[in-house]
């Protein structure tokens, strides 16, 4: 019974010296701030009239004239600064040097530039469109001799391809032959052309005129270096001019289709340089640039497609290869930007923390465009040379929208003069301290230490008088011990008493 009430008699006492330093701090933190702003502004205290005076301790109580605040500390009075700085709104909030210190508060300036981007994208190596020769008879005939095996074959300029035995390709040659003995340079001429024209070479006519004889199988050479596409004619085969024989590609100069992501399509622009990597080859990098621009956007992948010319005189770049490429962009006139990392983004609206000078700061949403690495470009609200906050924007943004939000619900000195709020009593240590020792004797084993059974303290409400502590009914403690161990202690300590 002693430990119990020794215990009750110290927290109460540890209870009222707490509060005791806290009101000495706090006064002497209030008239050090009063001293440091009458030494820089005292001409404007003396003109300036208070708005309302405010508790040191709870920025919600505010009183009309000066007093006491609930834990007896002096009200502050709080000025209209407004008339110092006309720019600032309402939802501006105010953070001493040596908090911005603390929180670690930076900041960028809004600067007017043009904007750059490097896309990333990956795309793929195809045969380059220019590149490709078609070859196909221009006379109905067969094949007699096929020097090409399958697609994909390497072949040089003037290598054998297949030859073919036409009958209109040697009647043009008896032609040309019987032009030349007659010695007609007329014939003679018309029998050429023929020949050129279904598709013998000029060494070949030359050749056939020393020679003197035609040839049943006509040869025919590669006029390119390539590799050999589509291989469509096998050896005897019949062919005419509608079908194609075979196909030639060269791969001196490739083609890179880039898949680009629909919110990048706009930065892209033929011309523009391009350096790609392919992973068979790390150690090297191609160059070129944007050739064309496709106008239709993939059905399946929603990518738009650019096609870039590559010189590939080595032929490392081969068809379907998967390359990944960087495109390098810049806008054409200059925009304003800020950094990424300034930007608030929510569901509804972008802002961004403004810094206003001399420690104050404001929530402005903006209207962002277009963003390229850590920059983001600013289409509305913010101008040139306006500085943005890059870090802790998030905890100043949450403090000057509450700050609003209290500034717009606050009662105006109007409203507080019509309905006037009584100021609160101190609490009265020394009645706690009575209470504590008669509960102790009334009721020694009733001591409330459960978690479960601790009644929350009731908050002074500043609208409200502090009601003074009733004295506790014997019933108020019995009533949440009926169960368990400490309720039958309490019988058995009556009974013992009555006895």
């Amino acid at each position: 019974m002693k430990t119990i009430a020794r215990t009750l008699i110290v927290t109460a006492l540890a209870l009222a010296g707490g509060i005791a330093i806290g009101w000495v701090a706090a006064t002497d933190k209030a008239s050090d701030k009063t001293n440091d702003k009458g030494t820089d502004s005292a001409s404007d205290t003396d003109t300036r009239q208070p708005l309302y005076w405010v508790a040191p301790m709870d920025s919600n109580y505010r009183r009309d004239q000066p007093g006491k605040s609930p834990m007896g500390m002096d009200l502050i009075p709080v000025y209209d600064n407004s008339k110092d700085d006309t720019n600032d709104a309402e939802d501006a909030v105010t953070i001493a040097p040596h908090v911005e210190n603390n929180l670690g508060i930076r900041s960028a300036a809004v600067t007017l530039a043009p904007l750059t981007q490097q896309i990333n994208a990956a795309g793929f190596v195809t045969v380059a469109a220019d590149r490709i020769h078609h070859i196909h008879s221009r006379v109905e005939g067969w094949i007699g001799a096929l020097a090409v095996n399958s697609s994909g074959d390497r072949v040089n300029t003037g290598q054998l391809l297949f030859e073919l035995y036409a009958p209109e390709l040697v009647n043009a040659q008896q032609e040309l032959l019987s032009a030349q003995r007659i010695g007609s340079k007329t014939l003679k001429s018309a029998a050429r052309e023929k020949l050129l024209a279904y598709g013998v070479s000029d060494k070949q006519i030359q050749a056939l005129a020393r020679r003197k004889s035609a040839l049943q199988y006509l040869p025919f050479h590669a006029d390119r270096s390539g590799y050999v596409g589509e291989l469509n004619v096998r050896h005897g085969m019949f062919v005419s001019p509608r079908k194609e024989m075979l196909s030639i590609y060269a791969l001196d100069s490739v083609w890179v289709i880039a898949e680009v992501f629909e919110r990048q399509a706009g930065w892209v622009k033929a011309g523009q340089r391009v350096t790609l990597q392919a992973q068979a080859y790390p150690e090297r990098s191609f160059e070129g640039e944007v050739d064309y621009i496709y106008p239709e956007l993939d059905n399946k992948t929603r990518s738009m497609q650019a096609r870039i010319d590559i010189p590939n005189p080595d032929g490392l770049l081969r068809p379907n290869m998967l390359v990944s490429l960087s495109i390098s962009t810049t806008t054409e006139n200059a925009v304003l930007t800020v950094p990424r990392e300034s930007v608030i983004k929510t569901a509804s609206m972008n802002r961004v923390v403004m810094s206003l000078g001399d420690g104050r700061y404001q929530s402005v949403a903006v209207q962002t465009g277009r963003e390229a690495g850590k920059r983001v470009e600013i289409l509305k609200g913010l101008k040139q040379g306006d500085s943005v906050v890059t870090s802790a924007q998030f905890l100043i943004d949450s403090e000057s929208n509450v700050d609003a939000e209290l500034a717009r619900m606050a009662p105006t000195n109007a409203e507080e003069q019509a309905h006037p709020v009584k100021q609160t009593d101190a609490i009265d240590h020394d009645h706690l301290m009575e209470q504590a020792d008669s509960i102790e004797h009334e009721h020694p084993a009733a001591q409330p230490d459960s978690k479960e059974h601790a009644q929350p303290a009731e908050r002074i409400d500043s609208g409200k008088p502090a009601q003074p502590p009733q004295k506790a009914d014997s019933a108020e403690f019995t009533q949440p011990m009926k169960h368990g161990k400490l309720h039958q202690n309490a019988q058995q300590h009556s009974g013992e008493k009555r006895k």
